[in-house]
């Protein structure tokens, strides 16, 4: 397994990270025990970084990882935690609280439910606009003076925001959604990121599914129905940009999702893209994409396949945009 350091401050992680969402729900019902066995595949290949978030679930997923972790050594792998997301009854979304007070209720919570006596990197899900972010990474500095937390994170924050918590203490890494599909990012944050000395940690690299090559519309049951970019007057212009992709990728002897993992790693040595696999299958579907060297011509067809700001329809639904540090 290949590695990357997160910044000049953070950690060295396995060159792509396992994201645990999709394993509690998000994306349907998900099988408890295929799910444990696909984190402990992970690991058995390397992979060393997992994210959660303590929300994911309302608990559900850092009780399963618990349970898939539970035997590892503790210095085998990392924990990157996300806390904060208000969820009521009926998984109604009512807002972010980052208060100081909250960031160690929140971590307490979350050390109990995963069984370790640390976290590696813990971040605020999304900003807190009633607290400033100076005072909810002072709450983090403290966690990691007392020895609870290693590292500190963020998540779908501008510009403006990294540079001030990055002025309270190092920031490692931010976790923002980067894919062919998404690429606000490149505008001022990655540069800023770059320009610090911080990581980026990728979520969504295949679009939710879309750029997997294996999402087709029509499920009734599916949650993605309700994204604007998974919507019917957008779904067909979206996956044609992924039939485009796969003649790039039929060229190069891969996946379309192991092209789309492969150039968002491409992107930056200090980029580590997180797969949602929630089975086995998928996961050792996606590894691959550590294996596929772009070359400069090759990213060029890729920008001619999916040209930035190609995709349509948001990235979340109206109610959720507002939160986002960047757009689509």
């Amino acid at each position: 397994m290949r590695v990357r350091t997160l910044g000049d401050t953070g950690p060295t992680v396995s060159a792509v990270g396992l994201g645990a969402m999709s394993m509690s729900g998000a994306y349907g019902p998900a099988d408890r025990e295929e799910s444990v066995a696909t984190v402990r595949a992970a690991l058995d290949a390397g992979v060393t970084l997992v994210d959660t978030g303590d929300f994911y679930g309302m608990g559900h997923n850092e009780l399963l990882l618990s349970e898939a972790l539970r035997g590892r050594d503790r210095d085998g792998y990392l924990l990157s935690v996300k806390f904060g997301q208000q969820v009521g009854p009926g998984m109604r979304f009512a807002g972010q609280d980052s208060r100081p007070a909250s960031v160690r209720n929140f971590l307490s919570y979350s050390l109990t439910r995963l069984g370790v006596d640390h976290v590696d990197i813990y971040r605020p899900a999304r900003l807190d606009r009633s607290v400033p972010i100076e005072d909810t990474i002072g709450a983090i500095k403290e966690m990691i003076d007392a020895g609870y937390v290693r590292y500190v994170g963020l998540s779908e924050v501008d510009a403006e925001t990294v540079r001030r918590a990055h002025a309270v203490h190092p920031v490692a890494d931010l976790q923002i959604e980067y894919s062919l599909l998404s690429r606000a990012v490149e505008a001022d944050v990655l540069p800023t990121l770059r320009e610090l000395g911080i990581g980026l940690t990728a979520y969504g690299v295949l679009g939710r599914g879309l750029l997997s090559g294996n999402w087709v519309p029509g499920r009734a049951d599916d949650p993605r129905n309700h994204s604007p970019r998974f919507s019917a007057e957008n779904a067909s212009h979206n996956l044609a940009l992924v039939e485009a992709l796969r003649r790039v990728a039929d060229a190069k002897g891969c996946t379309v999702a192991q092209l789309a993992i492969a150039w968002v790693a491409a992107q930056d040595p200090s980029i580590v893209p997180l797969v949602g696999a929630r089975t086995r299958q998928r996961l050792g579907e996606a590894l691959p994409a550590l294996d596929v060297e772009l070359s400069a011509g090759d990213l060029e067809e890729i920008e001619a396949a999916v040209p930035k700001g190609a995709a349509r329809g948001d990235r979340y639904p109206a109610a959720f945009m507002s939160s986002l540090g960047v757009g689509n």
